[in-house]
């Protein structure tokens, strides 16, 4: 929508009446030419403006009501028309006293409720009313001069009883052109919050379509970081354990098949992890969707013993440490210190080669809870985070570390990811406590 169609525009013009709508107007001004007639013939008939031409009186019923069927469209044309023809008929003596005041009444309303620019149809009424005036004050005039216009009423006097019957003329036409007037531009302005108030409404429809179109967007980023950790950490823990069982397949067939079972319920895990997140998606009532024994939303900081026996099982080992006293958090954070927590191990396994050992480290501090993750890796892949800017280390440039990011930023967090001046890797994260539970 232009700035000129905006109804909160100075310059908002009112659309051009539909199809229907000018039918309506035909009929109404069909109907005021026959109620007219009707009234001119009763009048010529009770003695008053008898001396006029059938024709011109005809003539006159004609231009008085018929335009009136084009009041929407042409608005100020319409009510010049209507005036002119109105002054016409009484200096004639062709009109009536009922409806020709209905019918200018309606061409003056219409140019305040449909007049396109206002400043036109400001000064059209304002000359239509001025000369209306103008035209009664000179015929108060002509008459109070004419003994024989009106005789039962007296001039005599400051305040003659002629004088009194012309103020209550001017009252009635200040009634009357202050009716129309008003009504009209109160129709205006009506059509005008109500467009304001149609274009609110669409805005809002297409907010909303927009909000949740990305709604829907960050939905699925968000499955894919659960995916992408899920599957990560399991495939890694099954890699390492398959490699292992290859082996020591000959030699030592007790352990090989230790590692397969590993295998297996690492692939059972991811299964039941997988089955739960898709099982969310299709609906809690859906068909075929069974609750399941661990829901990846209910993982949290209770869940950091198992990944540190996982990683242990996978022969990484890894010392977890809780420092501070413990307290409840919000399970948000809980469940991105996991997913931080999976994420780094899974990593280690992938990049610090043989012979890493890994520190996982909780501290509840007394406005924070922090998580850090350190190992001693030199694998290839960190030996080459020497060569990138700033040294960042290239598992950075990953999915996975981009979801730890984005967990962290969701709920205030700040998260450090680098290599360690004496070798290894670090990852903390850091997630503020006080001013939740406040909230």
């Amino acid at each position: 929508m232009s700035t000129t169609d905006s109804p909160l525009s100075d310059e908002w013009r009112r659309p051009t009446p539909s199809g229907p709508s000018l039918r309506k107007d035909l009929w109404v001004a069909l109907v005021l030419a026959a109620a007219t007639a009707v009234s001119v013939s009763l009048t010529r008939t009770s003695g008053v403006f008898s001396d006029s031409p059938v024709w011109i009186v005809a003539l006159w019923v004609a231009l008085i009501t018929l335009p009136l069927a084009l009041r929407r469209r042409w608005p100020e044309v319409v009510a010049l028309t209507a005036s002119v023809v109105f002054a016409a008929g009484a200096m004639l003596e062709a009109g009536d006293m009922l409806f020709s005041n209905i019918c200018l009444y309606i061409a003056l309303y219409s140019v305040g409720a449909w007049g396109r620019h206002r400043i036109a149809a400001k000064w059209v009424r304002v000359a239509i009313v001025a000369g209306m005036f103008i035209w009664l004050f000179a015929q108060l005039i002509v008459q109070a001069n004419q003994l024989t216009m009106m005789p039962d009423l007296s001039r005599d006097g400051f305040f003659s009883p002629y004088a009194a019957f012309g103020v209550l003329q001017v009252l009635i036409n200040l009634v009357y052109f202050g009716a129309a007037w008003y009504f009209g531009e109160s129709a205006w302005i009506s059509a005008r919050n109500g467009a304001a108030l149609k274009s609110s409404t669409a805005e809002l429809v297409a907010e909303r379509e927009r909000t949740a179109a990305q709604a829907i967007t960050l939905e699925r980023v968000r499955i894919a970081r659960e995916l992408h950790d899920v599957v990560a950490h399991h495939v890694s823990v099954m890699g390492v354990q398959a490699g292992a069982a290859r082996r020591i397949l000959s030699s030592d067939p007790g352990q090989a098949a230790d590692a397969l079972t590993i295998i297996e319920q690492s692939a059972r895990s991811a299964v039941d992890e997988l089955h739960t997140m898709l099982g969310a998606l299709r609906g809690d009532d859906a068909p075929g969707s069974e609750p399941t024994s661990q829901s990846s939303s209910t993982r949290g900081i209770a869940q950091l013993g198992e990944l540190a026996d996982e990683s242990r099982t996978a022969g990484v080992p890894v010392r977890l440490s809780i420092v501070g006293d413990e307290r409840a958090i919000p399970a948000t954070i809980g469940l991105s210190i996991y997913r931080i927590a999976q994420e780094a191990l899974t990593n280690t396994r992938k990049h610090a080669g043989p012979g890493v050992s890994t520190d996982l480290r909780l501290r509840y501090e007394t406005d924070a809870v922090e998580l850090e993750i350190t190992d001693d890796g030199v694998g290839p892949r960190r030996q080459f985070a020497a060569a990138l800017p700033g040294g960042a280390s290239a598992e950075t440039t990953g999915l996975g570390q981009r979801g730890m990011r984005e967990r962290v930023a969701a709920v205030g967090g700040e998260l450090h990811l680098g290599g360690r001046p004496r070798g290894g890797y670090l990852v903390r994260a850091r997630f503020p406590l006080m001013k939740r539970e406040n909230a």
